[in-house]
C-alpha cells in the first residue's frame, strides 16, 4: 500500500471537509453517528463480556461509519447493503483485527492498574495530586498514540483493499507517522475546538450573567454533539481517502501525425 504523505494543513483540511460532508445530509450523518455510539454504550453495558466483546467489534463497526460516509459522499442509495458494504467479504480479516484490538486494549488496561490507584478530580485537588494525575494520563496517552495510529486506518484497509490484520495495522501504522504533521494539527484543532473555544465562551458568559451560561452551556454541548461529532466520524474517511487514494495518472500527450 502506497501513502501519501500530506502536509500540515490537511489535518484541518480533514475537519473542514468533514463538515462539508456533514452538511451535504445532516439528519443522515447524525444518524450514522448516534448509531455507532448507541451500539458503543449498548454492547459495553454487556454484564462481564461487555468490556471484552467491545474491542472485538469496534473495526467493524467502523467500517459501517465509514461505508455510511462513503455513500454520504457518493450519493448512493442509502442502506444495509451500502453500511455492510466489504464485512462480509471481509469477516475474518476483520475478526482477527478486532482480537488484535482486543490484545491491546487489555495491555493499556492493565498498565493502567500498574500505574496505581486512580486520582478522582476534585475541586479539592492539591497540587500534587493534579501533577500525579497529569503525568499519568500523559504517560497512557503515549503509550496509547501506537496504537491509536495502528488502527486509525486498519480496518478500511482490510474490509476496502482486503489487507490482512497485521498488515493493515503496519500499514496504517507507517501511514500515520508519515503524516504526523496533519495528525498533530489535526488533534490541535480539535482541541482548540471542542475544549479551549467552548471553555472559553462559557467563562465570559458566567462573567456577564448566570442565565446567559445556562443557555450557552447547553447549546454548546448540542453543538458538540450533534455537529462535531458527526464531522469528526466524516474526518476519519476523509483521512483515509486523502492518505490511500490512487494516484491519478498524468494525460498523455497527442503524439503528432508523423
Amino acid at each position: 500500500m502506497d501513502a501519501r504523505r500530506l502536509p500540515a494543513r490537511h489535518g484541518v483540511l480533514w475537519l473542514l471537509a468533514g463538515f462539508a460532508l456533514f452538511r451535504r445530509h445532516p439528519p443522515l450523518m447524525t444518524a450514522i453517528t448516534f448509531g455507532y455510539l448507541l451500539t458503543v454504550i449498548m454492547v459495553n453495558l454487556i454484564p462481564k463480556a461487555g468490556p471484552f466483546l467491545l474491542p472485538l467489534l469496534l473495526p467493524t463497526l467502523t467500517v459501517m461509519l465509514a461505508n455510511g460516509c462513503r455513500a454520504v459522499e457518493r450519493g448512493q442509495p442509502f442502506g444495509s447493503e451500502a453500511l455492510t458494504a466489504g464485512i462480509s467479504e471481509q469477516r475474518v480479516g476483520l475478526i482477527r483485527l478486532g482480537g488484535l484490538h482486543l490484545i491491546g486494549s487489555s495491555l493499556l488496561v492493565l498498565f493502567g492498574f500498574a500505574l496505581g490507584d486512580p486520582i478522582v478530580l476534585s475541586d479539592g485537588m492539591t497540587p500534587e495530586e493534579a501533577m500525579a494525575l497529569v503525568n499519568d494520563l500523559a504517560v497512557i496517552l503515549l503509550l496509547a498514540s501506537p496504537m491509536l495510529m495502528a488502527f486509525w486506518f486498519a480496518p478500511m484497509l482490510t474490509a476496502w483493499d482486503g489487507v490482512s490484520a497485521g498488515k493493515s495495522l503496519f500499514f496504517s501504522f507507517i501511514a500515520s507517522w508519515r503524516n504526523w504533521r496533519a495528525f498533530t494539527m489535526y488533534g490541535l484543532v480539535l482541541v482548540l475546538v471542542g475544549v479551549l473555544l467552548p471553555g472559553l465562551i462559557l467563562i465570559v458568559a458566567g462573567a456577564l450573567s448566570q442565565p446567559l451560561l445556562s443557555i450557552l452551556s447547553v447549546a454548546l454541548r448540542m453543538l458538540l454533539i450533534f455537529v462535531l461529532a458527526p464531522t469528526m466520524v466524516a474526518s476519519v474517511y476523509l483521512s483515509y481517502r486523502d492518505v490511500f487514494a490512487a494516484a491519478v495518472p498524468e494525460p498523455v500527450p497527442a503524439q503528432p501525425d508523423e
